[in-house]
Order: C-alpha cells, then structure tokens, then sequence
C-alpha cells in the first residue's frame, strides 16, 4: 500500500499509471488513499481524485471498488458538503448510462454492418462454423459480448448507488431521481425481472426505516417534503409497472403507497390521487375484478369533478359515462352464494382490504359484501349525480336494463345502444392522468349482462322454450355462450333452467324434489285430496277409540319432531352466533392490543424524537462554545501580531480579561485595519488612473502615424498580388484550351466503349432479372405444395377429431341408456319386494285378528256359570262345540276372558312363510316370547286397562 504526503501526489501518480497503460495500478492506488484513514477531512482535490476513480471503475468495471469508494466518501462528505457526494454520484451514473448507450449503439452498428445485400452470396467458413457451434445468431452473440456486460454493471450501479443512498435525510432528492432513472432503464430495454428486485429493495428500505428508528439522520416521513419524495417514487414505480404490464407488481405498489398514506395520516395531493386511482381502473380491469374497478372509476370521477377546474364537458361526460358502464358490466349476483364459513371470512377479509385500498371506510361487525355490491354502487352513482353527467345512449342502456321488462324485444332493443357505445371514446384534453378512454372494453360484459337479464325474465314468462327460439332472441351471442353464461347463473342460484339438447328445449323453474316450490305444490296437492276423500268417503259417526288413539299419536309424532328439528337448529344457530361473537371478542382485544402497542410505539417514538432533540441542542450549543473559544484564540494571536508590527501592544489584563471584551477588541482592532486598508487602496487607485490617463495621451498621435504606414504598405502589396493573379489566371486558361483540343481526338471512341460496356451489363441485369424469377416461381410452387399438404393434414386431423367424439358421444349415450334400464330394474324390484312385505304384514295382520277372536272367545266361556253335578256329563259335552262355536263366531268387543280359558285355547295353525319356504325346526324362541307376550298382557288385563288399549299396546310391541 503506497502512501503519499498529500492527496495531489496520489492523482499524479495515478495519471501516470494511466498513460503507461496501468489502469488497475492506477485504480488501486486512489482505493487506497480514499479508504486511508489519514484522509477523513473534506477538500477540493478528494472531489478531483474521486472523479478519476469513478472513471477508472466505469471504464474497467469494478463496481466492488465503486462502492467501497462512494461509501467511504460518504463518510467524509456526509457533515461538510452533500452537495459535494451528489456531484461524484451523479458523474458515475452519467459515465455508466454513457458506456451502456455506446454499447447498444456498437452493436447495432454491428448489426446493421451484418446485413448483406446478396442473399445468394455464400457465408464465410469461419461464419459458419461458429453459427454451428454456438447455435446463436449474429445478434445475440454481439448482444452477449458487448451490451449484456455494460447492461450488467449499469444495474449494479443503480444498485450501489440506492444502497448508499437509503434512509438519509440529508441525500432524499438523489435517492429519489437515482430510483426514477432506475425506473426508466427497466421501461426503456424491458427489463422486468431487474424491475421487480429494484420494488424489492425499495420496499426493504422503507421497512428498514420504520423498524430502526433512533439512526442518525433518519428521514421523517412527517415532513411535507419528505413525504411527496416517496409518494412521487411509489407513484413512479406504479406507472412503470403498468407500462411493463406486471400487474401483480402494480397491484404490490399500489398497497405500497396506500401503506404510506396509512402510515403517514394525511391526505396527499389530488393530482397524485387521480393517479393512484387511474392506475387502480387498469388494474381492476385486467384482473376482471369488475366490482372493484367501477368503485375506482368512481373515486376518480369524484376527484376530477371536485378539485379539475380546466375539466370540460365531453371529458366529464366520457368518465360519467365510464363509470356507469363500469357498474353495470358487474354481475348480477354473488358469486359466493353455498360458500363455506372460512370461505366467507376469507372474502370478507378481501373485500374489507380491497374497500380500504380504494378508500371506503366499512365497518368491520358489518358484512362488505352488503356495503360493497352492485345494488350499493348503482344507489350511490344516483346520489352522486354521475347518471345526470352520462351520455344518453349510456342512459338508455341502463334503464332498459335495470328497469325495464322486455323478455323477447330486450336484446334487440340493447344491440343498436352497444353498437353506438362502441364508438364512443377518445382522448381526455383536460385529463392527464387518463390520456385515453375507450368504451368497447365494457361492451363483452354488457352484452352477458344482457344475456342474463333475458334468461331472467324469460324465466318468470315461459316454462319452457325451444333452444333455437331464445338463440333468436339473443342474436349478438352463440349459443354455447349463453349456456356457459347460464350454468354460472344457475350455479349461483340466479335462474333456475334445465337445457335438453335431445329434446332441443330449455325448461324453466326448479324442478328437483327438493325444490321449496315442488314441495309446496306436493302438500297442496296432499290437503285438496284429504279433502275431496272426505266428500266421496264421509267418516262413521262411532269410531273406535283406538282410531282416535292413533290418529292423536301421529299428530303427537309430527309435532314432536317438528320441535326437535327446531330445537336443532335453535342450537345451530346459538352455536354460530356464540362462534361469531368469539371472533368479534378476539378481533377487538386483538384490535385493543394494537391500539396500545401504537399507543406505547408512539410515545417512546415521542421520547426518543424527544431525547434526541435535546441532545441535538447540547451537541450545537457546545459546538458554538467551541468555535467561540476557537475564534476568540484566534483573535487574541491576531491581536498579539498587530502590534508587534505597529510597535505599540494592546493593554491586556491577562486572567481578568473576559471573552466577550477580548472579542470586542480584536473586532475593533480588525476594523481599524480594514479602514486604514481601504484608504490605502484608494490613494493607490487615484494613482494608477492619473499614470494611466497621461500614458494614453501620449501615445495616442504615435498610433495614428503607424497606422497610416501600415496602410499605405499593404495597400502596394495587394496591387502586386493582384497582377500576379491574372497573370496566372491567363496560363490556366491557355494550358485548358491544348488540353481540349488534344482530348476531342478520342472522342468518339469513348462514346463506342460506353455503348458497349452498357450494353455488356444490361446483358447481365436481363439474365439476372430471369433467374431471380425462375427462383422466385420455384419458391412459390413449393410453397402451394406445402400450403396444400397442411390443408389436407388439418382435415384429416378434424375428420378423425369428429369421428372419434361421434364415437364417444354413442358411448356415453349407451352407458346412460343401461344406467336408466338399471335404475327402472332396481325400481321394480324394489316395488316386488315392498308389495311382498305388504302381503306379509297384513298375513301377520290376520293371524293376530285370528288369535284375538278366539281369546275372546275363551274369555266369554269363562264368564258363564258351573253346571250342576247331575248335569256334568252334558255340559261337559255341550263344552266343546260351544267353545268351537265361540271360536268360530266373531266375539263381543271388550268382553273378558279368564286366564285357564285363554291358555287352553288352541291356536291357529301357522301358515307357511311363501318366502323363506317352511321350516320344521322347533321354534323356542317363537313360544317364550309368545309366553312372554303372554303373560305381559295379563297383567295389562290385571290393571284393568281397556282392552282396545291393551291391542293397541302389543301390536306396538310386535311392530
């Protein structure tokens, strides 16, 4: 590492190296006296040295040493001259920009020196063996050597020069214009990936600057100044990315400065605001967010009208008209209809950021959906007066298509009114921020809207309607567009439709079972029948009590489970509204606990702006103590000077002499000085003007005598160069006219060789002409072959594409065909087995009946009195036919039976089961049970229930 006594020495030295061709010798050693710590005090000739070491890095790429220079002169200059740092950064951004403008102009000079004007001529071999090995063209290998490594270091210059520039107050205005001309590189070659990084670390360093808060000299974001800078920077980076089409970094820059906005609390200009929202229309518009787009539409419509004086009647017309188009091209419904819970959250949390972008302030306990919408939009279009500012095309449009009911003149009264729409449009004189508005790019969506709105009313018209009919009505769009548009709308529960393309029809309404409609039909249907069955079949006066029993109990049933599916969903509904104030409860301590962390944020922000305000007054108040001291040492050495040389000496005090009074007497003693000075210079002044007016007099007449003789000389040497002239002029003329006369002797030879040589390359053009021709006639046949041999190919590619979904389409129609056939089997199977159920319950129904009867029957035997003892042979005789007789005979209702009577009884025998085929094993458990069933009736009999009660219950039992 060389050193050198002063910094003059190192820029000679480093001139030297230069000249000798040392660039990297010279390079390094103004590095090392830049990094040196011997030179951390600001002068003229550090400016000089780093010019040089800027070029030296320009011009052999070295942004490594670039940078390390910049920031140590960063630390020199950062407290004495600023100004000094921008000049040397503005010198480096200059030389880079330069070299990689001389680049692209190199290589396209290269280029265009490339281009070759015979095109039969053959290549160089040396071309073409690069060609084969590298596999690029001639203008991506000259791009790749020689503008990529220039584009390259230009962008780390952009680089370094942020990086040294970021978050200090003293150099905002340079980081702002280096980030605008970052900004116009990356839009100028298109280079998009470079222009995402470069948001990346702009982004960064803004984060940077909110999370460090006690550097020094920090930017405060609450200085006007402060603020427009990066405002101006983030509405910049929005334009360049709209310009380069990244909308996702568009929409990023977008929330950038609505976080700046946020974080700052102020408004910002209204020019920068209609800028904000121009760029939010473009970029709701492209991402098909129409909802959002039309309430940006409207934000800009409200700025121009309130705050653009020079704003004419066309232009406001033309946004009017924007805005209300932009409205109505949002669909008619929502798109989350049947979402899930988080689904919803999700959209809420969306709509909520989206409303804050646009700035729509929305209560959060509130739905955004119910206050951004499209019924909220069109209401507050009415109230703000943009249907007034609209053209009257545009009104008409919205008035047949909200307010009027035309299902089958709407699309051809809307057609002519979309046709008119979509020439309207232009330029905007007055508005700079919307050069141009064109209204065709609202003309698809108001065209499916009108779609809809016919499928809607035509809905509420017909039941059903022939496909080629409503294609018809809509006659602007396909009709495989409309069905696309209707499953949407069906999806979201807009129309209720059914397209069948077999039968070629569309059916309108609901017609599933378990449509609200249908099912009130269903029951309608089910009273008007009960009724009319109570007409034909009137009921007995005397019912059972078992009839009533039962049909109380259905009633019972019905309204039982009514309640508990109500309770359900009662507890449904406690559990999502307990859920819902859940979140509401942590949203608001979640809301608390950030209100006092910004409120503990901001105070120990106060307290640290505040501790740093005071050290600042301590530093400056010491600061100006020094340099007072200093300054009055100083005066004092002065003072102790003076008189030596004016042999007296000032009366000095020694200790008891304050500053103050040794301040005063210095000034006083300096201002004799400068009194005595000027009296000086001004004796001396008369002096040289009387030296000077004497002189002049003297030499005044000496001047006008030389100037005579010169004259008088020049005037004999011009008459002899004039005679010299002509005399030559008169051999020129001689020696042209011998040259004539010997050069007319081969006159008419010359004009035969023209002829010939003439006639020679018109020979040559002829033949040329006739080849190129012939080639051209070659080049045209092989072309019709191949355009010939593409053309059969695509057919035959559409004719197998068509063969192929033909066969399919028979496919799928037989498979539906045997999934219908199974279905109709499955049915009547199942009606089989239901109508053999049925036999079986009422076969079971009768042998109960049977078993009843007889029970009855020995019930009715047991009641009557004993026979006498001389009479018993015949009772007991008399006994068994008139059991038989009860048995057979149908007993009396509700008569008793004692118990031995009902167990002697014979039962019937058991028909055989027709299903399952007869079964000859013991059936024990059959008969517990029946002995079970047995005895539990007893005991109902013993309690002395009703015996239609006691029926009632064991069939409840068996059932």
């Amino acid at each position: 590492m060389a050193t050198f006594a002063k910094p003059e020495n190192a820029l000679k030295r480093a001139e030297e190296l230069i000249n000798v061709g040392q660039k990297q010798a010279a390079l390094q050693a103004l590095h090392d006296l830049i990094t040196s710590k011997r030179y951390r005090a600001w002068q003229k000739t550090l400016e000089k040295i780093m010019f040089k070491y800027v070029e030296l890095c320009v011009d052999m790429r070295k942004g490594r040493y670039a940078k390390d220079g910049l920031i140590q002169y960063r630390i020199v200059c950062q407290q004495v001259n600023v100004s000094s740092l921008e000049e040397v950064i503005k010198y480096f951004m200059h030389l880079a920009t330069e070299k990689a403008e001389q680049a692209r102009n190199e290589a396209q000079a290269l280029e265009d020196a490339l281009d070759v004007e015979d095109l039969e001529a053959d290549k160089r071999p040396e071309d073409l063996m690069l060609s084969y090995v590298s596999g690029e063209k001639g203008k991506d290998r000259s791009d790749r050597e020689l503008v990529t490594p220039w584009f390259k270091f230009l962008w780390e210059t952009y680089r370094t020069v942020l990086e040294i520039l970021r978050n200090n107050s003293k150099l905002e205005a340079l980081y702002a214009m280096t980030a605008h001309r970052a900004f116009q590189f990356c839009k100028q070659y298109k280079r998009t990936t470079e222009f995402r990084r470069l948001c990346e670390i702009i982004r960064n360093h803004l984060a940077n600057l909110n999370k460090y808060r006690d550097q020094r000299d920090r930017p405060d974001l609450t200085a006007p100044e402060s603020l427009q800078l990066y405002l101006d920077t983030r509405v910049d980076q929005l334009k360049i990315a709209t310009d380069l089409e990244l909308w996702q970094e568009a929409f990023r820059s977008v929330e950038d400065i609505h976080g700046l906005m946020s974080m700052v609390k102020k408004h910002p200009k209204p020019s920068l605001m209609v800028i904000y929202y121009a760029k939010l229309t473009e970029i709701f518009r492209v991402s098909e967010s129409h909802l959002y787009h039309a309430y940006a539409w409207l934000k800009l419509f409200t700025l121009q009208k309130s705050y653009n004086k020079n704003l004419t009647q066309k232009d406001l017309q033309l946004i009017a008209s924007s805005v209300l188009l932009s409205a109505l091209s949002v669909t008619p419904y929502d798109h989350h209809c049947g979402s899930s819970h988080l689904e919803v959250e999700n959209e809420k949390e969306r709509n909520l950021r989206m409303a804050s972008l646009i700035g729509f302030n929305i209560d959060p306990r509130k739905e955004a959906r119910e206050v951004l919408s499209r019924e909220a939009l069109l209401s507050e279009l009415s109230s703000k007066g943009v249907m007034a500012c609209a053209s009257q095309d545009v009104k008409d449009l919205y008035c047949l298509l909200e307010n009027e009911f035309l299902p089958l003149d709407l699309a051809a009264k809307v057609q002519p009114l979309l046709t008119k729409i979509s020439k309207l449009g232009g330029k905007l004189v007055s508005v700079s921020s919307v050069p141009e508005v064109q209204l065709t790019q609202y003309i698809p969506a108001l065209e499916n809207l009108c779609a809809l709105r016919v499928l809607q009313q035509v809905s509420k018209v017909y039941h059903s309607m022939k496909i080629e009919t409503l294609s018809k009505m809509i006659p602007f769009m396909d009709f495989s567009v409309v069905e696309k548009i209707s499953v949407d709308a069906v999806k979201y529960k807009f129309v209720a439709m059914d397209i069948n393309h077999q039968k070629g029809a569309v059916t309108f309404g609901n017609e599933d079972i378990e449509s609200e409609e249908l099912c009130d039909h269903l029951m309608v249907l089910t009273d008007s029948l009960n009724k009319a069955r109570g007409l034909i079949y009137p009921p007995l006066n005397k019912q059972s009590r078992l009839g009533e029993s039962l049909y109380g109990l259905a009633d019972i049933v019905e309204k039982e489970h009514k309640r508990l599916l109500a309770r359900k969903s009662i507890i449904e509904k406690r559990k999502e509204e307990h859920e819902r104030q859940m979140l509401e409860k942590e949203r608001e301590e979640e809301s608390r606990r950030l209100k006092q962390q910004k409120t503990t944020e901001e105070a120990e922000q106060r307290r640290l702006a505040a501790e740093y305000t005071r050290r600042e007054e301590q530093r400056i108040r010491r600061e100006i103590e020094e340099r007072e001291l200093q300054e009055a040492q100083a005066l004092l050495l002065q003072s102790e000077k003076g008189p030596k040389k004016k042999g007296k000496r000032p009366v000095l005090e020694g200790e008891k002499v304050t500053k103050q009074a040794l301040i005063e007497m210095a000034l006083s003693e300096q201002l004799k000085e400068r009194q005595e000075m000027e009296k000086k210079l001004q004796r001396l002044a008369k002096t040289m003007d009387y030296m000077e007016r004497a002189k002049r007099e003297e030499e005044a007449p000496l001047i006008e005598q030389a100037f005579d003789q010169r004259l008088e000389e020049e005037k004999q040497i011009h008459e002899l160069e004039q005679l010299k002239e002509i005399e030559l002029s008169r051999q020129h003329h001689a020696g042209d006219i011998q040259e004539k006369n010997r050069l007319a002797r081969i006159l008419d030879n010359k004009v035969i060789f023209q002829r010939r040589i003439e006639g020679r390359r018109e020979a040559e053009y002829t033949r040329l002409k006739e080849e190129r021709e012939y080639r051209i006639n070659q080049q045209k046949a092989m072309r019709e072959r191949d355009v010939e041999m593409k053309r059969k190919l695509l057919y035959y590619i559409k004719t197998e594409e068509e063969r192929l979904s033909k066969i399919q389409a028979e496919e799928e129609a037989r498979k539906r065909e045997e999934e219908e056939r199974r279905k109709k089997e499955e049915a009547e199977r199942k009606a089989k087995l239901d109508e053999i159920a049925e036999k079986q319950r009422q076969r079971e129904k009768e042998l109960e009946e049977k078993d009843r009867l007889i029970k009855e029957a020995l019930r009715g035997r047991n009641i009557d009195p004993l026979p006498r003892p001389a009479d018993s042979g015949a009772g007991l005789r008399s006994v068994e036919p008139a059991g038989a007789a009860a048995a057979a005979a149908p007993p009396s209702a509700g008569k008793y039976v004692p118990r031995f009577r009902r167990e002697g009884a014979a039962a019937p025998p058991a028909e055989p089961d027709k299903r399952h085929g007869h079964d000859d094993r013991p059936s024990q458990t059959s008969d517990r049970w029946r002995s079970d069933d047995r005895d539990r009736r007893s005991s109902f009999t013993g309690s002395r229930l009703p015996s239609s009660s006691t029926s009632w219950s064991s069939s409840r039992t068996r059932g």
